[in-house]
């Protein structure tokens, strides 16, 4: 018996992708879109790419995670019920250059993101070799909670006269994750509505996400129905009570896929080429040959993609 028996499973292997929170070094919960599959024995699996790796250095440090499926983009269901997931993680050191034991998992990728099977192409590898080399995270859900689907958007409140930090990136969405902490610490996520205010922006949870004062993070983000043209921000912050709601004070905001800016991909890109160099020189570790004949096998059967812009290329939620 696992946590996942009582879940509604269609509905969870429909998500194309989930919001997913670990813990950072002070604390603060840190939530980025990705993709999951489930597997028969009640985990679930993720991967990372050693480009960006900080979400595999939280979980050696504090393995507890929790997902929430939340946006049903490309799924083909409607009205679906938002899944709240919270467990536990585990993420070796164990670099993986093909896709053995995870056929299933990159042959979903492949399905649903088309785009990505042009990585594979020769003119494409000596850019995207960091996309390949990734690190294995499997997680032991311990809650489930299922919520109902997200009501219908609301009119968007008027701006406050001093501009909060965020506050362009929040105004593009109907809704964010709010991502904060229970009283045991445990991250916890929930899909909100952040109205701003002169002093940050007002969130209410719902009565089953008991968060508490602390270090805390609002996350937009969103994709096509092919999982391409993928757009996220992290607004970080503090959540303070309220009145009888909360109230997430910004601090700093991330875009790690850039803002629209035609030298984003550009930008990523070198950031993606440094940033697995890094991990691997830390370790004293050469950078070790993608099994490009492996994956290219795997992707066959959904073969069929044009050549890849530079632009799509760098627009993947999948790290």
């Amino acid at each position: 018996m696992t946590v996942l028996d009582s879940a509604p499973t269609a509905v969870l292997d429909a998500y194309r992708t989930c919001e997913f929170v670990t813990l950072g070094r002070d604390g603060t919960p840190l939530a980025w879109p990705t993709a999951v599959r489930r597997c028969e024995d009640g985990t679930l699996v993720l991967t990372t790419s050693l480009a960006f790796a900080q979400k595999a250095l939280n979980i050696r440090r504090d393995g507890r995670v929790a997902l929430l499926f939340s946006d049903p983009t490309g799924s083909g269901l409607t009205d679906a019920p938002q899944l709240f997931v919270g467990g536990r993680a585990q993420c070796p050191d164990d670099i993986r250059t093909g896709p053995q034991d995870l056929e299933d998992y990159w042959r979903m990728l492949f399905e649903r993101q088309p785009h990505s099977r042009a990585y594979l192409s020769r003119p494409m590898r000596r850019l995207m070799d960091w996309y390949y080399l990734r690190l294995l995270i499997t997680v032991t859900p311990e809650q489930l909670i299922v919520r109902s689907a997200a009501p219908s958007p609301l009119p968007k409140p008027p701006a406050p006269s001093a501009p909060l930090p965020g506050a362009v990136q929040l105004a593009r969405y109907d809704t964010a994750v709010l991502a904060a902490r229970d009283a045991s610490g445990a991250p916890v996520l929930a899909r909100t509505r952040p109205v701003p205010t002169a002093d940050g922006f007002a969130v209410r949870p719902p009565d089953d996400c008991a968060v508490t004062p602390g270090p805390a993070s609002l996350l937009v983000h969103r994709h096509d129905e092919r999982i391409n043209n993928m757009r996220n921000a992290l607004v970080r912050g503090h959540l303070t009570r309220n009145g009888d709601g909360w109230l997430l004070v910004p601090e700093r905001v991330l875009e790690p896929m850039g803002s629209g800016r035609p030298t984003d991909a550009i930008r990523v890109l070198r950031h993606t080429q440094r940033a697995t160099d890094r991990y691997l020189e830390r370790r004293g570790m050469s950078r070790p040959p993608v099994q490009w004949d492996r994956f290219r096998a795997l992707a066959k059967p959904a073969a069929g993609s044009g050549p890849a812009r530079l632009e799509s290329v760098m627009r993947s939620p999948h790290h």
